[in-house]
């Protein structure tokens, strides 16, 4: 490691390790990383106490910083840098895009790509909204499931901001997939939109011939209110 805040990171975490715990996470997030076995409550305990003593990250040193936790084996490097990134989340710059892409398609699971998002890649696009179209068009044409999932989930949080006819383009070229990620984020950005424009995503759902998953999804709420 390069830089002394990653060291203090990850000398905080080794210091509060529970291999007990280490072995449940692990198994829980279907054995696709280790674990130091640091529960989120406690994780966001350790992050305060980290910024009493060392402050933000720097900024000159920032994007190193995310590239260290995310090369180190547990996942609760990877967290950390999530829970760093959200105290930067007014200050994206319009290159940082290309950070928030690196943690998409690397040590790829739903934990970290939902996060990066619906709330990075969320409010990056709402400050840059002309790279909208152009980036994200170039992730839902990727192979890439993360960075289609990322593509049809980044307006998760929009509500009268969304973007309709974008959200619909996308779910729409993603028709036919058996990929369980992408029909489970087809069906949850539905499901969160109906909370918005309920009409509009009850006409699109019977309109579109969804994988099951993704209709069920994005019914569940038009469903509990009726």
């Amino acid at each position: 490691m390069n830089q002394e805040y990653t060291q203090a990171i990850h000398d905080l975490l080794i210091e509060n390790e529970d291999t007990e715990d280490a072995v449940k996470m692990k198994k829980y997030m279907r054995n696709q990383f280790a674990f130091l076995g640091i529960r989120a409550p406690e994780r966001k305990v350790l992050v305060k106490s980290l910024l009493e003593k060392h402050g933000n990250p720097p900024e000159e040193h920032f994007q190193e910083i995310m590239y260290e936790l995310w090369k180190l084996p547990e996942r609760e490097y990877q967290s950390i840098a999530l829970d760093l990134m959200d105290r930067r989340i007014k200050r994206f710059k319009e290159e940082d895009i290309e950070l928030l892409e690196h943690l998409i398609v690397n040590k790829s699971w739903w934990d970290t790509v939902d996060w990066i998002a619906s709330k990075h890649a969320g409010h990056y696009f709402l400050q840059y909204p002309k790279n909208i179209k152009s980036i994200t068009g170039r992730w839902i044409a990727s192979k890439n499931i993360w960075l289609q999932r990322a593509a049809i989930l980044f307006q998760l949080k929009y509500k009268k901001q969304t973007d309709e006819d974008l959200l619909y383009n996308y779910i729409n070229r993603c028709l036919g997939s058996e990929e369980f990620f992408i029909n489970k984020a087809i069906g949850w950005a539905l499901r969160e939109y109906s909370k918005t424009n309920p009409e509009s995503v009850l006409e699109f759902v019977h309109q579109t011939p969804l994988a099951r998953l993704s209709e069920m999804e994005a019914m569940k709420v038009m469903k509990k209110n009726k």
